[in-house]
């Protein structure tokens, strides 16, 4: 069990109160400063145009010097630290971007691209590609930059920008790009494309079909305009690599290294292309980039360009942030502040309710009439409590005949049933009848016996009643995944072990009937305190002797007098495993010449399935399914039989095998959790792994050997003596007045 074990508690809470508030504000300073201190920016092209046409446009200046890069890919590292000192010596009068700028079209993207650029020492201007576009960027493009295709004259040249992300504008840019190009003054023409029109001659393992301008009427359409009207050199990014060829006369270079992803070989490399107009000359050289930058401060770059973006774009992932960093400190200050004892805290006093009747409201999903385990498990442990004196009021789904007698149960309306018979029923966990029925009855405590549906009202009404809980883990839910409309692997790996960790954690006391249970809870990370009571049985009930009833029995099945009786009790499901047992019936019919008969008590969806197959392997005349019966008649069948055998690995005891046992019968089981507590191998039964051979085997030795199923009956009757319910339900009557100390001991403290 951990607790608080000192005073200074609530000084510490103080203290990450303070450490917590004090995080806040300097994060909440961090997004008023963006806010203030980040620049805003609109129409920055025209701007740009003017600078560039200011400088480059003199009575007799008709010699531009200009550098196009491409990929720059919001690059800090590598463009802004390494390659914008360059670009800023080489003496140009501007820099254009043939595309993907960006990383992504994202608002903080374009922010920080703006950042960047604002270190170059000259005009710039940037072309419309895959990234601007992306994630609705072509919005934050417009609004900082302008008109996604444009033009403009400077130093005696034409510079056109298209657009080819969007093909529904394709025809009136072929119509503009005419009317520009009409213009027989210019000295030299050049365009940006974001796609490269034509393959490259250059070839790298990062070239894709997707990466070209596709639309081939376009792409042919745009190079008979640019081949008659002299455009000197077309440029375009979008590819990881330098590559230029002339078609036509016409120049096509494709750039990519800017900062984005290369290989640093002989065709992808870090770079910008240097062009030069001199009368009607156009030089055009790649400027290979000796630069890298290592994948350490690649990592740490890309890190904290994701906390500015969440701190800078959107209120949502500010809130979202904060609120983590908040649970984040709270946290590892329970971690590692708050002091915790893991053993049990031996010296409460609980001589409070020790000595009282106590009022104990019992929560469940399934209730009697209907036959089961846990069902039957709760009246017993609700008949032996009474017997101690103490008030029991039972939460439980309404069925069609609930047969309550004086029992004091409320019924809550059932929104639907599932299984062959409506057996499983989904109770309304809003009713108002579970309010009424708790408030009514003013429980010392809460039992809940499910993990789920009416155990989250539980809880809730729990904490509500400021009274604690108590839970019993009786079912592996990872076995009944089929009944979820989830994955199967989903729920059996993951779900039901987290829903049954988060529930168990969130009560008072966990009760389960066996070590193995407790040990499956510590591993999923349950730390509420465990107490271990297996289920009690009417020892007594199953002692009594009726042979009068048992032969009866033994005539309605037509059992003969030497065959050997096997009795399973079981639900008809298949996380109980019955085609198992069946097999091996099937196998120990052709391995003994011992005549015998097994019976398959219990019902369920699988019912007639499992008939078939019985059916198939014609085994009628050695396997039955008897059905459902009632409670009483379970008791003669166990006496009729001469072992009880069991396939179910889905158990957390197994209490019909310790019913069997008080009836004298030795056991064959398959090892698993819960049954490996009760059935001690070789003693008072067997136990095998999931194997037809040796399960069988161990049957054919009981069913054979009298003086070995004497010697065992005898060994079983002595195991299930000790799990009567009387001891039961005062070893629970305990675990509720320990609960009940620690309560008071935990509320009493928190309220210093």
């Amino acid at each position: 069990m951990s607790r608080l074990s000192n005073k200074l508690t609530p000084r510490r809470l103080k203290l990450a109160f303070y450490l917590t508030l004090i995080a806040i504000l300097l994060l909440v300073g961090y997004r008023i400063y963006l806010s203030i201190f980040e620049t805003t920016y609109h129409a920055v092209h025209a701007e740009q145009i003017e600078r560039i046409q200011d400088q480059t446009d003199g009575p007799t200046d008709d010699e531009l010097h200009f550098a196009v890069v491409g990929n720059i890919n919001n690059s800090v590292g590598l463009f802004e630290r390494k390659m914008v000192p360059r670009l800023n010596r080489a003496e140009l009068d501007f820099v254009v971007s043939a595309g993907n700028a960006v990383s992504g079209g994202g608002e903080d993207k374009y922010r920080a691209l703006y950042r960047t650029l604002s270190h170059l020492e000259m005009p710039y201007l940037l072309t419309v590609g895959e990234k601007e576009s992306g994630a609705f960027g072509s919005f934050n493009y417009y609004e900082h930059f302008g008109p996604y295709f444009f033009g403009f004259r400077a130093g005696g040249s034409q510079f056109l920008f298209l657009d080819s992300t969007d093909p529904d504008t394709y025809p009136f840019q072929l119509h503009w790009l005419k009317e520009q190009l009409r213009d027989p003054s210019a000295a030299h023409r050049f365009v940006f494309i974001g796609h490269p029109m034509f393959r490259t001659t250059q070839k790298s393992p990062l070239d894709f079909d997707d990466q070209y301008l596709t639309d081939e009427a376009f792409r042919d359409r745009l190079h008979a305009l640019f081949r008659t009207h002299g455009v000197d050199a077309v440029f375009s990014s979008n590819l990881h690599l330098f590559d230029e060829q002339s078609r036509d006369g016409v120049r096509y270079v494709v750039t990519g290294g800017a900062g984005g992803l290369v290989l640093n070989d002989d065709t992808s490399f870090y770079h910008y292309v240097d062009v030069n107009t001199a009368g009607e000359n156009v030089s055009i050289t790649v400027e290979r980039l000796d630069i890298g930058q290592h994948q350490v401060f690649k990592t740490l770059e890309s890190l904290w360009f994701f906390i500015h973006s969440l701190f800078y774009v959107g209120h949502l992932n500010f809130l979202l942030v904060l609120g983590l960093l908040i649970l984040l400190a709270i946290k590892l200050y329970s971690s590692i502040f708050v002091e915790r004892d893991y053993y049990r805290n031996y010296d409460l006093d609980t001589s409070p309710w020790a000595g009282r009747s106590l009022s104990v409201a019992m929560v469940t999903n399934n209730y009697l009439p209907f036959i089961g385990g846990v069902p039957i498990s709760i009246d017993r442990l609700r008949r032996g409590l009474e017997q101690l004196s103490h008030r029991v009021r039972i939460i439980a789904p309404s069925y069609a005949d609930p047969d309550d007698g004086k029992t004091d149960v409320v019924r809550i309306p059932t929104l639907l049933t599932m299984g062959r018979n409506g057996e499983f029923r989904l109770a309304n966990p809003l009713s108002p009848r579970i309010r009424r029925g708790l408030k009514a009855f003013s429980p010392d405590l809460i039992h809940i016996h499910h993990p789920f549906w009416l155990g989250w009202a539980a809880q809730w009404h729990a904490r509500r009643l400021k009274v604690p809980t108590v839970f019993t883990y009786h079912t592996r839910l990872e076995h009944y995944s089929h009944f979820v409309p989830l994955p199967g692997p989903l729920f059996r790996n993951l779900i039901a072990h987290t829903a049954i960790r988060r529930f168990a954690n969130r009560c008072n006391g966990v009760i389960v009937p066996t070590e193995s249970a407790e040990e499956y809870l510590r591993v999923i990370g349950v730390t509420a305190p465990i107490y271990v009571h297996p289920t009690g049985i009417d020892f007594d009930r199953f002692q009594a002797d009726e042979p009068e009833a048992v032969e009866a029995l033994r005539r309605r099945h037509g059992i003969g007098s030497d065959e050997r009786v096997l009795v399973s009790v079981s639900r008809l499901s298949r996380e109980k495993n019955i085609d198992f047992l069946i097999s091996a019936m099937d196998e120990l019919r052709r391995r003994s010449d011992q005549p015998f008969r097994c019976l398959i008590i219990g019902d369920g969806d699988e019912h007639e399935r499992l008939q078939g197959r019985i059916d198939a392997l014609d085994l009628a005349e050695v396997v039955t399914l008897v059905g459902a019966i009632s409670p009483d008649e379970v008791a003669r069948y166990y006496q009729l039989g001469d072992a009880f055998v069991f396939a179910s690995k889905s158990e957390t005891q197994g209490m019909v095998i310790l019913e069997a046992m008080a009836a004298g019968l030795p056991v064959v089981a398959v090892r698993s959790s819960g049954i490996d507590d009760v059935v001690n191998h070789e003693s008072n039964g067997f136990k095998t792994a999931e194997d037809i051979d040796r399960w069988t085997n161990a049957t054919r030795q009981l069913i054979e050997d009298d003086a070995l199923r004497r010697s065992m009956a005898a060994q079983a009757v002595t195991t299930a003596r000790r799990h009567a319910i009387d001891h039961f339900a005062r070893d629970v009557a305990e675990t509720y007045a320990q609960v009940l100390a620690q309560f008071r001991t935990d509320r009493q403290e928190s309220s210093r």
